[in-house]
């Protein structure tokens, strides 16, 4: 890994720093926050001292400080996208089996590609803290990582290009010219002059990239691209089936398909040879991921892979260096290569 400029980790915002803010004690600033009635009442202006502390410094109580005495959690939280993708399984095996390693424990959290639930699983952390945070994030920012880091001091590692926090490990896969590859591919190998995208909102990064570069890919090989070969999926085989019906509904349908991922390529194929188009000599597929149901799949699909378990290793490594004090300061940062596959599909 590649180490870049930073400072030293923060610390996680502690009863202290708020009973100092509030000119009160640490035993007044416990009072307040606990849940259960006090047997001496807390003036009113003092208690809203103390949640003004509170608020200002972004003072999470530590649910498991009493029982934990200072000593590590021995858990690490994963966070991912989509349980049901299995690109996810994968990568979180390896996780998993690293951190068995470490004789750590492992909870996952799903975000369903939904920034509240990317938002929820932070407060979790905050709220029931863990050693180490590995995360594969659509909405995080760095601010929010920023915060994250200083109000948890964990070890954070992440997989995206979007993020660039100077104390956060990435992983970071290079899409881009795969994705422009294989599109050329298609125009100059397999002689496609009617390529259409089913992607996904342009709110996720990475749909965003890879929509870019077949653009890009497209323009460069003077091909136009009519606005109803571009179609808007959500990563899901259902949405890859409605996408399909949708182009193959065209008065003039393409003869090319490139999906962002393998569930919506794999959806296409389905809806192709349900209304009896052959694949690929009615209609070629291309997808991007390379699960285990793309090999499966008939015919089998073309794909771009990603190495899911390279990259889980990857984080959950980087994630056990911080722990364990073998890594210290500015975050690092490793570029894994994606690899096309040439199956049956295209």
């Amino acid at each position: 890994m590649k180490q870049r400029s930073g400072s030293a980790m923060p610390q996680r915002v502690t009863m202290r720093d708020v009973a100092k803010l509030a000119n009160v004690s640490q035993s007044t600033v416990s009072r307040v926050l606990s849940p259960t009635p006090q047997a001496i009442p807390i003036g009113e202006e003092t208690r809203q001292r103390v949640l003004d502390a509170v608020a200002t410094l972004g003072y999470y109580p530590n649910l498991h400080a009493g029982s934990l005495r200072g000593q590590k959690t021995r858990m690490i939280a994963m966070l991912i996208a989509d349980i049901s993708n299995p690109f996810y399984h994968t990568m979180a095996r390896a996780v998993q089996d690293v951190a068995h390693a470490h004789r750590y424990d492992v909870m996952v959290a799903n975000s369903d590609h939904d920034r509240e639930n990317e938002l929820l699983f932070c407060e979790s952390m905050i709220r029931r803290p863990v050693d180490g945070i590995v995360a594969i994030p659509y909405y995080l920012t760095n601010q929010e990582f920023d915060r994250l880091i200083k109000q948890t001091g964990a070890a954070i590692s992440v997989l995206g290009q979007h993020i660039a926090h100077p104390l956060v490990d990435i992983v970071r896969v290079d899409d881009s010219r795969p994705t422009y590859d294989v599109v050329s591919w298609l125009i100059h190998n397999r002689h496609h002059t009617k390529i259409a995208l089913i992607g996904v909102t342009q709110q996720f990064p990475v749909g965003a990239r890879r929509y870019q570069t077949f653009v890009q890919a497209m323009t460069a090989a003077g091909l136009p691209i009519p606005p109803d070969y571009l179609q808007e999926g959500d990563w899901s085989v259902e949405s890859g089936e409605r996408a399909m019906q949708r182009l193959l509904a065209l008065p003039e349908p393409p003869t090319a398909v490139f999906a962002l991922n393998d569930h919506m390529a794999i959806g296409a194929i389905l809806m192709a040879r349900a209304v009896g188009k052959r694949v690929p000599e009615d209609i070629a597929v291309v997808g991007f991921d390379d699960i285990p149901a793309a090999s499966w799949i008939s015919p089998k699909l073309t794909t771009i892979a990603q190495p899911a378990s390279a990259i889980g290793k990857y984080l959950a490594q980087a994630v056990f260096a911080r722990i364990e004090g073998a890594i210290d300061g500015a975050g690092r940062h490793v570029d894994i290569p994606c690899t096309f596959i040439e199956r049956d599909s295209a």
